[in-house]
């Protein structure tokens, strides 16, 4: 049916898109733009209560002894999964409540909710404490486009590209919700 030609061509392409695809997914930075993947968090335990691997069972996040890394992952699973104010919830118990990470998912999961100014005074902060946080940045100028303000949007984009941006998740998301449109 195919020349071997063709079926070798279409294997390399393949390869060629799998690998593209994965180098994509798994990000450069802690790339906390992939989607995390689905635990028991939101599998298997209820009540806004989190997966804990080394007791392997469903715990109260306030009660446990979960470190601010595991306790921004299962709050980032949790706002991924819709369920903003178990987001919320879990973020509010990270110890470090100036990490930049934890004040642009607190903005995120409030703006999800219904709350647009609360998440953006997150979004204002988490870049007080990184004005570098392209994340933060792509998610208000999300904000800012949802509230009609496409001017302000496009200078976070601007100001994700500035701050070397440009080939990462955080300005194609924004780049996208702005319609392709690119000018500066």
């Amino acid at each position: 049916m195919f020349s071997k030609g063709f079926a070798i061509t279409a294997v390399t392409a393949g390869l060629l898109l799998t690998f593209s695809t994965e180098t994509w997914a798994a990000g450069t930075e802690n790339d906390d733009t992939v989607p995390p993947p689905k635990t028991e968090t939101t599998t298997k335990c209820k009540n806004g209560k989190v997966w804990d691997k080394d007791k392997k069972e469903c715990v109260n996040a306030k009660k446990s002894s979960l470190n601010d890394d595991q306790l921004f992952q299962a709050a980032r699973e949790f706002a991924y999964a819709g369920q903003y104010q178990n987001a919320i919830n879990v973020l509010k118990l990270a110890k470090n409540q100036d990490d930049p990470r934890i004040l642009n998912y607190l903005g995120y999961s409030n703006r999800k909710a219904g709350r647009m100014q609360v998440g953006m005074n997150y979004y204002h902060k988490a870049l007080q404490q990184d004005e570098n946080y392209i994340l933060a940045r792509s998610y208000m100028g999300q904000a800012l486009l949802e509230q009609g303000d496409v001017q302000a949007a496009r200078v976070q984009l601007v100001e994700i590209r500035d701050r070397g941006g440009e080939n990462t998740w955080a300005y194609r998301s924004l780049l996208q919700s702005l319609n392709g449109y690119r000018q500066y």
